[in-house]
């Protein structure tokens, strides 16, 4: 028998001794490290879909990959049990909720806003994307382990570290003003990735794709979260329900079915996406045939229930994950290289999903209501680096990163640092931090950075 895991998975950039608790797994250790760090702890004041002062309700970055963690060790539990492969040599659940508690780590404030405002700040200089900023918080920024002046981070073994990389590819050091963000790992991490790889693969050359069974997972079970929970706040929120989803204009259903064809790489067309939708939503509305206007009030009192009644949004996103869940399945395990298994997701399981995310983003994240706080948030990202990249900006930066600032090779390693400083910002702290900077009302000097 081929194992999942073996002593190389393990082992960490900078050799440790064994966990001083004894039964504590390497991977469970990866775990405590994780829950107990500050970038985990930031994720509190990052923004999922709606800015965190509107209510308590809504879910930040840090109940998202709480979520995301839940759903993901709920796939490697069904996958266990109904792999054959599996049934002697399990998924290590651990490793799975580890990889998945990290998955946002490396969001800046205010979401993809403020990502796309550091990656046109760092275009000359290795460019910002959130996925890479994970592997560099993990690897680098997190002060765990510091051996002879050198950073590991928080020093995880390298197949945590491999479920976090979710884009092989390398993100050229200079791009053009106008390039789309790019997905993958910077250049400063480009040797660490080979480790890793030579780690976790155990067979012969790299694969032409590098993603782990733990970072599918996690990826499958972000968008389940996404497809679920971003819905569910929108409910709350009382910006939709059915009966707005479903007199959407068609210019929006042209839209999805666009977007959903080409992910699917066939047709989708938008009676397929209505027929999704009415399955989704049916549930007692099979019992209301509409035929006149008391039937349509009933109808109508049912849907507005997923805004008004809690249990009713908790009883349909409960439904939606546990549906999901049981939609996945094995597709290959790879005995020479287990670790590069596929799962898959069952075609009719994947497209609610699929309708239901992409949905969600084209009536409500791509929406005004949210891209107005969002703009904002993309000035005062682009603004606070700015103030720290003009001459004598250093001096605002803490103590700790001037050292380090002063001690940088070049302008790209200073501009970095300022990335990372400007990356680890809540939201909240971005905004008070701005509002010291250009505020007309009196802010304390007295307040450390």
């Amino acid at each position: 028998m081929s194992y999942l895991y073996s002593k190389e998975d393990t082992q960490r950039p900078f050799p440790q001794g064994p966990s001083a608790t004894p039964g504590r797994s390497e991977f469970f250790r990866d775990y405590g490290r994780v829950i107990h760090s500050p970038s985990f702890r930031r994720l509190q004041g990052k923004t999922q879909v709606f800015p965190l002062h509107e209510s308590d309700f809504f879910r930040s970055r840090l109940t998202h990959s709480l979520e995301v963690s839940q759903i993901a060790r709920g796939i490697a539990s069904r996958l266990n049990a109904t792999c054959a492969d599996l049934q002697n040599n399990p998924l290590d659940s651990d490793l799975i909720a580890t990889c998945s508690l990290v998955h946002d780590l490396g969001h800046p404030p205010f979401g993809h806003n403020g990502e796309r405002a550091l990656d046109d700040c760092m275009k000359s200089a290795g460019g910002f994307e959130g996925n890479a900023q994970t592997l560099r918080i993990l690897s680098k920024i997190e002060k765990k382990v510091v051996e002879g002046g050198v950073s590991y981070g928080l020093n995880l073994t390298y197949r945590t570290l491999a479920g976090v990389i979710k884009y092989d590819n390398l993100i050229p050091e200079i791009r053009a003003h106008d390039e789309k963000l790019c997905k993958g790992y910077y250049i400063e991490e480009s040797e660490l990735v080979k480790k890793i790889k030579r780690n976790v693969l155990r067979g012969d050359g790299l694969p032409s794709k590098f993603k782990t069974i733990e970072c599918q997972i996690m990826d499958i079970a972000d968008d389940i979260a996404y497809s679920t929970y971003d819905l569910e706040d929108c409910f709350k929120a009382g910006l939709l329900d059915p009966v707005k989803i479903f007199s959407s204009p068609d210019t929006l259903f042209y839209k999805l079915s666009a977007k959903l064809t080409d992910i699917f790489k066939e047709e989708v067309s938008v009676k397929d996406i209505k027929s999704v939708l009415e399955g989704v939503f049916s549930g007692d509305a099979k019992n209301y045939p509409i035929n006149d206007f008391d039937s349509f009030i009933d109808v109508n009192k049912m849907y507005k229930s997923l805004s008004n009644s809690a249990y009713a949004r908790t009883k349909f996103s409960s439904t939606l994950v546990g549906n999901s869940i049981n939609g996945i399945d094995m597709d290959f395990y790879d005995k020479n290289n287990p670790a590069l298994s596929t799962i898959k997701i069952k075609r009719e399981n994947k497209l609610i999903v699929e309708v239901l995310k992409n949905y969600t983003y084209l009536a409500m994240i791509s929406s005004p209501i949210v891209k107005v706080p969002e703009y904002r948030g993309y000035e005062i990202v682009k603004s606070i680096f700015n103030s720290f990249s003009s001459a004598g900006g250093k001096h605002l930066l803490p103590e700790d990163i001037l050292l380090e600032h002063e001690k940088a090779s070049c302008l790209s390693a200073q501009k970095r640092l300022i990335c990372d400083f400007v990356a680890g910002m809540t939201d909240r702290y971005a905004v008070e931090f701005y509002e010291r900077l250009h505020s007309n009302t009196a802010q304390s000097m007295f307040k450390p950075i």
